[in-house]
């Protein structure tokens, strides 16, 4: 007779693996939501909530994400100054256009791990480059293709 047992990882058993992924022409929703799960480890049959065992992912052209419909123009990124009536906004397109391009994906990622040093820890698994170059060459990335898992993930498929 065998008894069911739930297997909870450890930290030092977990496998951390590097993949790859190029942003160019992806929905950024749907790219981050696929991004998370693999910084959380949820695609992992060990996956245990109070453990970081995911992913490390690098994100290569960040700066070339889509948005669907009108969210270029319409979605605004908010941020506080401190001050009274000091609430600033900012376009997605604007940002996209700006010096950080890459930060549109970060945010996105972010906003869906969850909040606390857990979360911070697994962020920190997290590299997204603007360009096409990055310096984790010696890691030997496994190159994940995002665009075939489903042709919602790509503009214009």
């Amino acid at each position: 007779m065998h008894t069911k047992s739930t297997v909870s990882a450890k930290p030092a058993e977990v496998e951390k693996k590097w993949l790859l992924i190029d942003a160019e022409g992806l929905v950024v929703g749907r790219l981050a939501s696929i991004i998370a799960n693999r910084l959380r480890g949820k695609h992992k049959a060990i996956y245990t909530p109070h453990v970081d065992c995911g992913d490390n992912v690098i994100v290569i052209n960040a700066g070339k994400v889509r948005f669907t419909g009108n969210k270029l123009k319409d979605k605004t990124y908010y941020r506080h100054t401190g001050y009274p009536g000091g609430i600033k906004g900012i376009t997605a397109g604007k940002v996209l256009d700006g010096r950080f391009p890459e930060r549109v994906l970060e945010k996105a990622v972010e906003r869906m791990v969850p909040r606390g040093p857990l979360g911070r820890a697994q962020m920190r698994n997290l590299r997204v480059y603007a360009g096409a170059e990055h310096p984790h060459v010696a890691q030997n990335p496994q190159v994940v293709d995002v665009a075939s898992m489903n042709r919602k993930n790509k503009v214009g498929a």
